[in-house]
């Protein structure tokens, strides 16, 4: 099978490929990247001489170059996105550009090319947020409350996957994932941001009181979850993929940081938080679980430990980053 990967140079799209090619050795993949300051060529060294894996650098809302990227592919996985919310809250724009006139390119040109399957990956985000209190999880039927430009772009772009396939009748599947983590992460992100600014002995920034929680989702459970969608998920459907399925706040993180990396914590500081900053996401993977037998194969402490281990072993990777 001949896959088109949008975003793979990008954290989970580059595991994905990583995953893929080991598990399937006959696969070919096209890796199809902008190489924007969250892509890194570097976290696909792995592969990249492998005569199965092809990359082409260029915009996905390109439709001539993305033509010729989905010759002869199958299957597409749709990673490329914007996905850092505080960029999106100072410029908006670019959001609206990738992830809605992006994924409207993609799905034009899978039509034309009679694709088998165009997997959407997407977020939680676009279900809004949930009061800290509340039992409630998100589940394929919760309504959607996009509550920054960010989540609202991936919004969007759901809804043009699902018009797609009701419209036109492309087949489409979708994943919403909850937060991820893993080796290969722009230190942007939180998990990354923490270990690689403990590593520096420098102070770790959480939002407000701290009391934020998200699901947090190892990036190898996220990319068996993919395949095993890809493999046995019904046309059509979408998928909640979850994480740890325990609830843990940013300050209880960060604080089991600390620990794994034996650090005090006097490196803890409260900033000011960010406006729109959704209080909860809580994810409900009942469907993959029954239906394609998903699981996470490790506990989040384990994981957790797992990633901390790679960013101090791979600090030069860190600091080539944009």
């Amino acid at each position: 099978m001949k896959i088109l990967v949008t975003g793979g140079a990008g954290f989970i799209g580059s595991a994905f490929i990583r995953y893929w090619l080991r598990r399937y050795p006959k696969d070919q993949i096209v890796n199809l990247d902008k190489l924007t300051y969250a892509g890194s060529l570097a976290s696909l060294q792995a592969v990249k001489d492998q005569g199965r894996y092809f990359f082409i650098k260029g915009d996905i809302t390109d439709s001539r170059l993305v033509r010729r990227a989905m010759a002869g592919c199958e299957t597409v996985v749709h990673f490329a996105a914007e996905t850092h919310v505080d960029r999106s809250i100072s410029g908006p724009a670019v959001f609206i550009r990738t992830n809605v006139i992006g994924t409207r390119v993609l799905l034009q040109e899978a039509l034309r090319a009679k694709v088998k399957r165009f997997h959407h990956v997407s977020t939680d985000e676009v279900f809004g947020s949930l009061p800290l209190k509340s039992k409630k999880k998100f589940s394929e039927k919760t309504a959607y409350a996009p509550r920054s430009p960010y989540a609202a772009s991936k919004a969007a772009a759901d809804h043009l996957v699902r018009a797609w396939f009701f419209t036109y009748g492309l087949p489409i599947t979708i994943t919403n994932c909850s937060n991820n983590f893993g080796p290969f992460q722009q230190p942007e992100k939180l998990i990354p941001k923490a270990i690689v600014r403990i590593l520096k002995n420098q102070t770790v920034p959480i939002y407000g009181d701290g009391l934020y929680v998200r699901d947090w989702l190892y990036v190898d459970d996220h990319c068996r979850a993919i395949e095993l969608v890809l493999k046995k998920g019904k046309t059509g459907e979408t998928y909640l993929v979850g994480g740890m399925g325990q609830e843990i706040n940013n300050l209880q993180l960060i604080k089991l940081i600390l620990k794994i990396m034996g650090r005090s914590q006097d490196l803890i500081e409260f900033v000011k938080d960010r406006p729109g900053h959704d209080r909860k996401y809580r994810v409900e993977s009942k469907k993959i679980r029954r239906d394609l037998g998903w699981e996470p194969q490790a506990e989040f402490e384990k994981n957790l430990s797992k990633t901390i281990k790679w960013y101090q072993k791979n600090q030069q990777w860190c600091r080539e980053q944009k």
